[in-house]
């Protein structure tokens, strides 16, 4: 392990821990057994910058290790220390958000980390969601990594509270409780279109949340 992989290491250890201890954070496993390694597409509600790393911190670390969060280039490429943090500590996978900006088709890159063994993090409402809606509508992406990779799970993960321990604009976190419920993972089923498919994992992911009604 070279310098830079060492602190990077060391980084992760710390910011797992610093995570842990302002939020208290409980995994919550349903339906799913973390002991289990297996390789997984993590998707979530997304209300901060911080869900992947609350995600990530809640996740057993022979789980966490091959778990690579899929987050916004425009942010986490931007300056030494968010590039350092996001590239380095977490192996992020960087999406330009700006279809004008893009280099690659984002499918693709997340097809090609599949195809290299790791699992994803990722957040199919495409943007942090500052609304009013417990959660909006999912974006194409998960639908079309169920079907490109079958054999691998998806799993949904509702995460409570963290908008409130950072919310937009925030730099220093407000300590507050927060739980990651990981529910049972899901599979594109035979013949099930894409719609359909959305509606599924998205009532999956709401389903998980106590405070939301499912919605078709």
């Amino acid at each position: 392990m070279n310098f830079r992989a060492w602190i990077a290491d060391l980084a992760g250890g710390a910011i797992a821990f610093f995570a842990r201890a302002v939020t208290a954070v409980q995994p919550v496993w349903t339906g799913i057994d973390p002991a289990q390694v297996r390789q997984r597409v993590y998707f979530a509600n997304h209300a901060s910058h911080g869900d992947f790393v609350l995600i990530w911190a809640a996740l057993p670390p022979a789980l966490r290790r091959s778990a690579r969060p899929v987050a916004g280039a425009d942010y986490w490429d931007r300056g030494d220390l968010r590039r350092f943090i996001g590239r380095d500590v977490f192996n992020a996978l960087l999406i330009a958000r700006n279809a004008e900006g893009r280099s690659a088709d984002p499918v693709e890159q997340m097809d090609d980390v599949l195809d290299d063994g790791s699992s994803l993090i990722l957040f199919p409402e495409g943007t942090r969601n500052l609304t009013e809606e417990v959660l909006l509508p999912f974006k194409s992406g998960l639908f079309h990594l169920a079907r490109t990779c079958p054999e691998i799970e998806m799993v949904p993960v509702w995460i409570e509270n963290l908008n409130r321990v950072l919310p937009k604009g925030a730099v220093v976190p407000v300590p507050l409780m927060c739980k990651v419920v990981f529910g049972a993972p899901m599979h594109l089923e035979e013949d099930e279109e894409k719609d359909e498919f959305l509606t599924r994992t998205r009532n999956a992911l709401l389903a998980l949340n106590p405070k939301a009604e499912t919605r078709g």
